[in-house]
């Protein structure tokens, strides 16, 4: 029986870093074709871009990240986030930043292909010698706190709309008058309640659910 191929992930590069964004594209890019970097840039360019969400982003935290006490904003490109980290103390603020999984920024080309597969398909991954930072992190899952969609509040219910219609989280914030961070906070909450990972795959669970028609 012939293997049916499989199409590349589709991958956003979120790096301040062009040196890092560069070594990281070319190190994915030699890997057979199984990763396809379709964005690359710094989280603010990417954010601000429009287009279709990507199937995991790849956030290399540089080569420190704040303290813990210093809120950092996760990539918000509609895909779960493998964060690449220098130390325990960076893994511990993106850990709590909502990144899926964490690796050392010298982890190789291949092991790294396999953790962003696997972070695509919802799971999540660790460096070994990070798991005492995975145990300390008091941060809930998705499943630990999803309320369910009768839970929606009016105000989750237009964005949930506004979704559907494909808009940024910058586009929800200016059709509804809010702040940017404001849409991104009733954005996850949607997911949270919805049960789900990715903004596509919210808009799908609604339109089965009736909440939306696509």
């Amino acid at each position: 029986m012939l293997d049916v191929p499989t199409a590349p992930l589709r991958l956003a590069l979120v790096a301040e870093d062009p040196l890092a964004r560069g070594a990281l594209s070319r190190a994915l890019s030699d890997q057979g074709g199984e990763v396809q970097v379709v964005a690359t840039g710094t989280q603010v360019e990417l954010e601000s871009a429009e287009g279709e969400a990507p199937d995991v982003v790849l956030w290399d935290t540089g080569l420190r990240l704040p303290d813990p006490d210093t809120r950092v904003e996760l990539p918000d490109l509609g895909a779960p986030v493998l964060a690449l980290v220098a130390d325990e103390a960076a893994g511990e603020v993106a850990l709590m930043a909502g990144a899926r999984g964490l690796l050392f920024r010298d982890v190789g080309p291949a092991p790294l292909s396999a953790a962003l597969h696997a972070v695509a398909r919802g799971l999540s991954v660790f460096e070994p010698a990070l798991a005492e930072v995975r145990a300390a992190a008091r941060i809930p899952t998705v499943t630990s706190h999803a309320a369910g969609p009768d839970s929606l509040t009016p105000r989750e219910r237009e964005v949930l709309a506004l979704l559907a219609e494909g808009l940024s989280n910058k586009a929800i914030a200016d059709r509804l008058t809010i702040s940017e961070h404001t849409a991104k906070f009733h954005v996850n909450a949607v997911l949270a309640k919805l049960g789900v990972q990715r903004r596509t795959e919210a808009v799908v669970r609604a339109a089965r659910l009736g909440l939306v028609t696509l």
